[in-house]
This record gives structure tokens, sequence and C-alpha cells, in this order.
């Protein structure tokens, strides 16, 4: 009786592990067919997918000039311009989290730029993410939001590359990009279910807020950075008219934390007048703050070159932008200075101050106007994510460097003088006091920000 139970037993496990083998099989047949299908049908379906447009207005001088301001506004140049290299040539590497990319030369070389490119390939690649030889490029290139490019700018953009800009022969370096994520096939889809409708034709929007709108979801593409992204990767919305998560905040870029341009009290832009953001995008400073990181180099590849009336609109429509999450307002709290100032029962995190931080940043909070940005009621201090404060920590940092401002301020960096609980020590001190409100930070999350830096160094060094 035993044996013949074991035997059954056995028989049933062996029939229900087919079965399960079985399965499994099905759907791994399954899937590769449907790859297959998917790959059949781009190569099926016409890759352009989108006529070749006609250049309708003259190649002049100021077309050239207002495509020399536009490409400037896209901040072209900050990824197609390796350093030490002619300007749009190419080969600065970008990581991505599918793998490095390579952005190409898009200087007006026959050989290896886009001299060879009529208006039409042009128009297609900017605005709708689609190469002369149909494949889909990867929207590390923000053609999502370049779709949003008047016809008038296109051409003015496209007299530029070709007539503006000096042709440099430099062949592309290939991308860095692991098998199966460097087909292109895939990409295809990705394009068809999530890309944007271009925006029907019409002029330049003449009205302050929708003239800021068009340079912030377009040209500027604020959104590749500001905005949260699905799984698939791409941005959740393009404009503000679904919701209010556009320009809510993005995932953490280069080490640093993306904050909110919306109207938040405390973590966006709630508590900044247009005239501190109009300073900011010139100057790279105001009387309060500062940019710092990958917004700096925004400033100095971009936004200083821009006219004070376009700075005046993206300000506008950034003000209009309702909240994404209800905060109360901050108001500034003299606690802290009177506590400072009488030297009274001292936290390790104020002692840390008071040695490292005082001196530029001051017993106050404020700083000083234009120099050292106040910490008081300052957004980044006050973001929920606190790795860009650990990184600047870790780091130091440097104002942005341009035409408007002959004098660069540099805060030094801590990694070598102040362990990881010092620096939580200073942060949980900063991000409590003057009326700043933000959660504790562990020394486990700078320990984390510290390996990740060094890891980076590690990889540069390597390449």
């Amino acid at each position: 009786m035993k044996n013949g139970q074991g035997k059954t037993k056995n028989h049933t496990q062996c029939s229900t592990t087919s079965r399960l083998c079985r399965w499994t099989s099905g759907i791994v047949a399954c899937v590769a067919v449907a790859a297959v299908l998917a790959w059949l049908a781009t190569l099926i379906i016409p890759k352009p997918g989108y006529p070749l447009a006609k250049i309708s207005l003259p190649m002049d001088e100021q077309q050239v000039a207002r495509g020399e301001y536009l490409a400037r506004v896209g901040d072209c140049v900050a990824c197609h311009t390796a350093l030490g290299k002619p300007a749009f040539s190419g080969g600065l590497p970008i990581a991505s989290p599918i793998g490095g990319m390579i952005p190409p030369n898009i200087t007006p070389d026959k050989e290896t730029g886009i001299g060879n490119y009529s208006f039409g390939d042009f128009e297609r690649a900017v605005r709708y993410g689609i190469a002369p030889s149909g494949d889909t490029l990867y929207p590390a290139m923000p053609w999502t939001s370049y779709s949003r490019i008047t016809d008038n700018d296109m051409a003015a953009l496209y007299a530029y590359f070709m007539h503006g800009v000096t042709p440099v022969a430099a062949p592309r370096e290939h991308n860095t990009i692991p098998w199966p994520l460097s087909m292109r096939w895939p990409m295809t889809w990705w394009r068809w279910l999530f890309a944007p409708k271009p925006l029907p034709p019409g002029p330049l929007p003449k009205e302050p807020v929708a003239l800021g709108a068009y340079y912030v979801t377009g040209l500027g593409h604020c959104g590749a950075c500001h905005t949260p992204r699905a799984i698939t990767l791409q941005e959740v919305v393009f404009d503000n008219s679904k919701g209010t998560q556009y320009l809510s905040g993005g995932q953490v870029i280069d080490g640093y934390s993306v904050p909110s341009l919306r109207g938040e009290q405390r973590s966006g832009l709630g508590q900044t007048h247009a005239d501190e953001i109009v300073a900011l995008l010139k100057t790279g400073r105001s009387d309060k703050t500062a940019t710092f990181g990958p917004m700096s180099d925004v400033v100095t590849h971009s936004t200083q070159y821009m006219s004070d009336s376009d700075l005046s609109a993206i300000a506008a429509y950034l003000r209009s932008l309702q909240p994404n999450i209800i905060q109360d307002k901050p108001y500034y709290d003299l606690t802290t200075l009177n506590q400072l100032s009488r030297g009274e029962a001292l936290s390790p995190g104020a002692k840390q101050y008071l040695s490292h931080c005082e001196g530029c940043h001051l017993s106050n909070g404020l700083g000083y106007k234009n120099k050292f940005p106040a910490l008081a009621l300052n957004t980044m201090v006050n973001n929920p994510d606190p790795a860009s404060l650990i990184k600047i920590v870790l780091e130091g940092a440097t104002n942005a460097e341009t035409k408007h401002s002959d004098t660069l301020y540099s805060m030094p960096a801590y990694a070598d003088s102040l362990s990881d609980g010092n620096i939580a020590d200073i942060l949980n001190f900063i991000r409590s006091s003057w009326g700043n409100q933000a959660p504790e930070v562990s020394a486990s999350a700078v320990a984390e920000v510290r390996q990740n830096i060094t890891t980076r160094n590690a990889n540069s060094v390597r390449d």
C-alpha cells in the first residue's frame, strides 16, 4: 500500500511538474511570438509615419539669429558638446536608466553631422523623434517636449543649424546600452503609445502666461527633469492640462533631488516672487537663494541668454501653477537665532553649524544677498528628499557662471572633514530651524549618498 501510494504521489508530482513546464514553455513561446509580431509590425508599418514638412520661410540672417536664440533656450549645446570639443559636435556621455548614450554630432557636416538633412528630416527628428532612417530616437533627446515648437521657430532652428553653426567632422561614438535594450524597434511602440501629439499649427503666443507655457513645456523642456515619470520612463503628463502633476518634482538626477516648480508653500515656488525667478534664471542667484548642480548648468548654457521679457513670461507661467501638495504657509521663527545668540543648550547640530556654516549663512539663517543663499525657509532645505542637501555638503558647490555676474562664490566640500553623523546633525538642525519643517535626515542616508559619489567618481576614472 505504501509503495503504491508513494508511486501515485510521485506520479502526481511529475504530472504537476510537467503541466507547469508546459505552461511555462507556452507562456515563453507566446511572449516570443508577440515580440516577433511586434518587431514585424514596426517593419511593415511605414517607419516615418509622418510626411516630410516643407520650409516656407527664407533662411536669412534674421531667421538664423532667431534660431540661435532658440537653440540657447533649448539648451542643445549642453548635451551635444563634450568638454573641450567644438560646439554641437557630440560625444558627451549621458547616463540613462537603460545604459550610456552618446549624443551625435549635429553640426552641418555632411559626412558625420546633419548637413544632408532636409528641413523635413530635421523637423521630423526634432518634433516627432524619428531619424531619417525611420528609427525612433531615444527620448533622452527631449523631442516629446520639442513637439510643441511652432512651425516658424522650427524653421528658424533649421536655418541656424544649417547656416549658423560651423561644420565639424566628428564621427559618432556608439551608445553603451546593453542588448536587448539596445534594440530600436521597441522604441517605435513606445512612441506610438506614449508620445504626445504635436500642437496644431499657430503663431507664437503673445500673452505672458501663454508665452511662458510655450517655452516651459516646449523648448525649455522643464518637464523632462521636473515632472514624475512612469515605470515605462515617459513623463506622466506633458503640460498642465491634466491635474497638478506637471512640474511637481522629478526623480533624482546626478544625485540631486529635483524640486517642484509649482505653488507649494514650502517645497515649491509658492513663496518665490516673479522677479526672484527671473533673477535666478538670468544670474543663477537671487536675494534669497541660488541655483546648484544641473540647474546651474542650465543657467550657464541657456537661460542667462534669454530676454527679460521671455524670462518674465516664464515666471508668470510658473507662478500660475497651483500646488500639487497643500502645505501651510511658512513663517520665519526667531527661536533659533535667539538660542544661538545666547549659546543656550546647543545641540550637536547647532554646534557644528556654528563651526562650519554660520560664517556664510549667518546665525539668522538668512545668508548674504546674491552671494550666499538663505537657509531659512529655503525650498531645497524644506524638500522632503534631502539628497541635494547631502550632496552639496559632501561635494561643495559653486554659483552659476554667467555674463551678468562677475564674481563666483563657492561652498567648500566637507566629505573629508565631517562624518556621516556630523552631516546628519547639521542638516537636521537646519531643517528644523528658522521656521523650516522637513523630515529628519539619518546618518545612513548620508552614507548612501557618499557611497554613490565614490562609485560615480571611480567609474569616471575608469572611463
